[in-house]
């Protein structure tokens, strides 16, 4: 992957309809990387009602349901290392097939930010930009930490992560 964007759901929409053309209109595509979207949804709802599904531009998708919060809140669902593993799988199967890593979460600022950042470092990058500009949810982001570096470590170590 190229790069790691992070937008709200309705930029990640823009960003989508951004790779549609009508049939027969080609030409008038705007963008024709490609790309792969984790979409963060809230559990409460069961969701936006937003689906990405996989086409010739979108190269996978993960859609994740879990809320902005940083400790356990009754009804809400916490981010979790299953949720991390998930994640880390999804960045590594999708790396070598998509140009950018599209993250959204309802408003684009917390949950998205803290994948975002994740993302951009687990790819080489520098993700100062993320803490700078923004709020990352640092549960999020400690928990993705925590899991990818245990999970390097264990293959150092030749053996399997929990």
């Amino acid at each position: 992957m190229k790069k790691v964007i992070v937008r709200s759901v309705y930029g990640a929409f823009e960003y989508a309809m951004m790779h549609y053309y009508p049939f027969g209109k080609r030409d008038a595509l705007e963008h024709t990387d490609t790309y792969a979207v984790i979409s963060i949804q809230d559990s409460h709802t069961g969701g936006f009602g937003v689906q990405f599904t996989e086409n010739e531009f979108c190269k996978g998708v993960l859609t994740l349901l879990f809320d902005d919060i940083v400790t356990e809140v009754e009804g809400a669902v916490l981010f979790s290392e299953e949720h991390a593993n998930q994640i880390i799988d999804f960045i590594l199967r999708t790396a070598r097939k998509a140009d950018t890593l599209l993250v959204h979460c309802y408003a684009g600022q917390s949950r998205s930010r803290a994948v975002g950042a994740f993302a951009t470092e687990m790819l080489g990058g520098d993700a100062s930009a993320y803490f700078e500009e923004g709020a990352p949810n640092m549960h999020i982001y400690d928990t993705l930490d925590y899991v990818w570096v245990r999970r390097q470590l264990a293959a150092i170590a030749g053996e399997q992560p929990d």
